[in-house]
């Protein structure tokens, strides 16, 4: 399974019709799958995508993205001295990682699991703070310089350098599912895995759009409370990046599990989360991290910038308090 992204701060909200007329029904799948859980809602007139599908589809993610899995793609390149062969959804997922790196200058950086696992965020957890040295260590074998791909080959310079998806690749495994009920007719639905969602269509037979809810930290920003924005939406996806689900204490400050590639050291600025608008779900995904760490004011200038995204950031303000800003095309989102 894929790291859990149990940080997410949104999940779905759909409401039962007490009537449907009977060419509409609506088919719930519901199960568990890299680290987290996934729930499914589509409307049509039979069961065309069962459980068995999906879990099989998410079953050959993990084969190829999981680095819990010994013998995935991921691993077998972490593994090698020089690189390896890329499958179709490994190869895929890195082609959108070098465009993502590139257009962020370099704050998206799936080279950077060598920091991850200095900071005891890796598959071996732990809670010791690491020292300069290790982080200097560390940073040698983290950089997009470090890595080439040419064709379907991914090659590394050092052996030690080792990728991590986690980032990105549960916004490519809604993708897929998502494609997966676009490929046997079905036009209206919400996927989400692991607080991951996109959504197509409408509720059934009301024409509704579906509802998303985003969750907000307390005036404690390491604390939850219940949603405080809904959206309606009848295409595209969301995803959350926050600082406040994953984290350790270590006297007295606050790690968090979202580390900046360029420093090697973890997220340090006013905000508390970052909920991203795109067309799909590894579009926004692979954003959302970047834009923690930028900080609020470059990152909302970053999003304003780009006709393809939009975000709602939630931050702690200069007197302390739990304070939002949305862009403008996330503010069209809410006011539709």
């Amino acid at each position: 399974m894929l790291l859990n992204k149990s940080w997410i701060l949104i999940v779905f909200l759909i409401s039962l019709t007490s009537y449907r007329p009977a060419e509409w029904n609506r088919f719930t799948i519901t199960g568990k799958a890299q680290g987290t859980t996934y729930n499914i809602v589509y409307y049509g007139k039979d069961s065309v995508v069962t459980k068995g599908m999906i879990d099989q589809k998410l079953m050959q993610l993990d084969s190829s993205l999981s680095l819990y899995k010994s013998y995935s793609k991921i691993n077998q390149f972490n593994n090698s001295e020089k690189g390896t062969i890329l499958d179709d959804h490994l190869l895929t997922v890195v082609k959108k990682s070098l465009i993502i790196n590139k257009d962020t200058n370099g704050l998206f950086d799936i080279t950077v699991y060598p920091l991850v696992e200095a900071w005891g965020f890796g598959k071996t957890k732990n809670k010791n703070v690491p020292n300069d040295s290790i982080i200097h260590s560390a940073q040698k074998c983290v950089g997009n310089d470090l890595i080439e791909l040419k064709g379907n080959y991914l090659s590394k310079k050092n052996p030690c350098v080792k990728i991590d998806l986690d980032g990105i690749a549960q916004g490519y495994s809604v993708d897929i599912l998502a494609d997966l009920l676009d490929k046997n007719d079905i036009n209206d639905y919400v996927v989400e895995l692991g607080g991951e969602i996109r959504v197509k269509g409408d509720k059934k037979p009301s024409g509704e759009k579906m509802k998303i809810g985003i969750e907000s930290p307390s005036e404690d920003e390491f604390e939850t409370q219940p949603f405080n924005e809904i959206i309606k939406l009848n295409k595209g996806a969301i995803t959350t990046s926050g600082s406040y689900r994953k984290f350790y204490e270590s006297n007295g400050h606050k790690i968090t599990h979202i580390i900046n590639p360029k420093t090697g050291y973890p997220q340090d600025n006013e905000l508390i989360s970052v909920t991203v608008y795109a067309e799909d779900a590894i579009t926004a995904d692979a954003y959302d991290n970047a834009l923690m760490l930028m900080g609020l004011e470059k990152a909302l200038d970053f999003v304003e910038k780009r006709k393809n995204l939009a975000a709602y950031f939630i931050y702690k303000s200069n007197s302390g308090t739990i304070s939002k800003k949305a862009s403008s095309e996330f503010l069209k989102l809410k006011n539709n």
